[in-house]
């Protein structure tokens, strides 16, 4: 189809299309006047992705996901958060409402399902561009009904946020009250084991009272090691086949003075016989104070050796009551480090259960306050107010696209007429319905013969 067969059809069939474009045009004015007025009002929230936790001071991993912003529009367009908005209008209670419900719904269901589905068909939440704003718009018939809802949606989006941000924290903090009583109990019992194994063994500083034995049994031990070397030293003299090699006898003032006065009477007594003879008085005078004094020096010498023998045998005894000490030392001194061992491992357990007792409360004391908290990252930005203007319906758009819409009606219902009943409008629709040459065209406007030979066919 040329331009020219288009323009000619437009021509014959203007009247159709003229009346489908008025019918459409005028149609869409009137359904827009008719229908009801809509009221868009819309509250800006602004959540803030970068402040750490008030509490913690830790920065959330989670509110940087590229979906935490598509996370927020979901929880908006929740059930929950569309039950919350009732409960803030009290909108169950309205006796005109629960009239609807029991008329529409015929009392199936819940009054707060039923609402909370109607609310979220007008609902539309959507975020800013390249910002962390949201806005919550509500469309209505009454323009303060609509913010009212706005605003209680922006309401009930941050009380929500704030509960399942607060939800987890009342579990832990319940979880780690009981925790926290347990390791409470558990350190308590420690520390009671420890008490009661002190008073049952009467230990009051054991480093002190170990050291001090350990001192003693080292003095004993020094004592025995001495007494040792007196009874080994009495014992070789003991032993001796010759009394006059033992030292303490040839060390004796007493029998080397006995010895000098032997040796001097001797020599006297040899001088005596040889000038006086053995029957002079002289003679026999000085044999008997060398047997006198020879007499003496035995008796000395076995005083001296007596007093080896009870020397050793003191000794010997002494020895045998330093062993017995020694070892009643070395059993005490073995108990007294295995009380120690027993009581370091009493006290690892009390220092182990502080630390778990400690670590336990310091978190239970967190969690507490986060599950206390009334801070969240959302903020109202800005509030819905009442609409001046309507937001529905667009009587200039709906105009502009019934303009639009019934031309191509027109256009488009002349075009089908043309193609269910063809007519011939012009030489090139004559030639193509005959299929003949055209030797000629007469114009009925100009009223003037024109003649054109496009060729010969028979």
């Amino acid at each position: 189809m040329t331009l020219q067969q288009f323009l000619l059809i437009l021509r014959a069939r203007y009247r159709m299309a003229l009346l489908i474009f008025i019918v459409t045009v005028a149609t869409t004015v009137l359904v827009s006047l008719l229908l009801p007025k809509q009221y868009t009002a819309s509250a800006a929230v602004v959540v803030d992705v970068k402040s750490p936790d008030p509490v913690s001071g830790l920065m959330l991993q989670g509110m940087m996901a590229p979906g935490y912003m598509a996370t927020q529009i979901d929880i908006i367009n929740s059930d929950r958060v569309a039950k919350a908005v009732v409960k803030l209008l009290h909108m169950e209670q309205s006796a005109a409402i629960r009239k609807q419900w029991q008329e529409d719904a015929e009392g199936k269901g819940q009054l707060i399902d039923w609402l909370a589905n109607l609310l979220q068909k007008k609902l539309d939440a959507k975020p800013s561009r390249e910002s962390n704003v949201i806005n919550i718009n509500y469309t209505g018939s009454d323009p303060d009904f609509a913010a009212a809802v706005a605003n209680a949606f922006a309401q009930a989006y941050i009380d929500v946020n704030l509960d399942l941000r607060l939800a987890p924290a009342r579990q832990y903090a319940t979880f780690f009250e009981e925790q926290t009583k347990a390791a409470r109990d558990k350190l308590e019992a420690a520390q009671q084991a420890l008490s009661a194994y002190q008073q049952q063994n009467g230990i009051t500083s054991t480093d002190e009272r170990l050291d001090f034995e350990t001192a003693k049994l080292n003095e004993t031990s020094s004592q025995l090691t001495g007494v040792q070397g007196q009874t080994t030293d009495s014992q070789s003299k003991r032993k001796s086949t010759k009394a006059d090699t033992v030292s303490e006898v040839m060390q004796s003032p007493l029998i080397n003075g006995l010895k000098a006065d032997i040796a001097r009477l001797e020599a006297k007594l040899t001088e005596s016989n040889i000038n006086l003879g053995k029957n002079h008085p002289q003679t026999q005078r000085s044999e008997s104070e060398l047997a006198t004094l020879k007499s003496q020096l035995e008796s000395e010498t076995r005083k001296i050796t007596s007093s080896i023998e009870t020397t050793y045998q003191v000794s010997k005894q002494r020895e045998q009551q330093l062993q017995g000490a020694l070892s009643n030392q070395k059993i005490k001194v073995l108990l007294l480090n295995k009380q120690r061992d027993e009581l370091n491992v009493l006290r690892r357990d009390v220092e182990s259960a502080q630390r778990s007792f400690e670590v336990v409360s310091q978190r239970a004391a967190q969690t507490n306050i986060e599950s206390q908290a009334n801070q969240t990252n959302i903020a109202v930005l800005n509030p819905a107010v009442a609409p001046s203007d309507p937001s529905k319906p667009k009587v200039l758009l709906n105009i502009l696209v019934s303009i639009f819409l019934g031309t191509l009606l027109g256009i488009g219902l002349a075009l089908l007429l043309e193609l269910t009943n063809r007519r011939v409008r012009s030489i090139e629709d004559l030639s193509n319905a005959l299929d003949i040459p055209i030797l000629g065209a007469i114009s009925s406007a100009a009223g003037i013969f024109k003649a054109d030979v496009t060729g010969a066919r028979t």
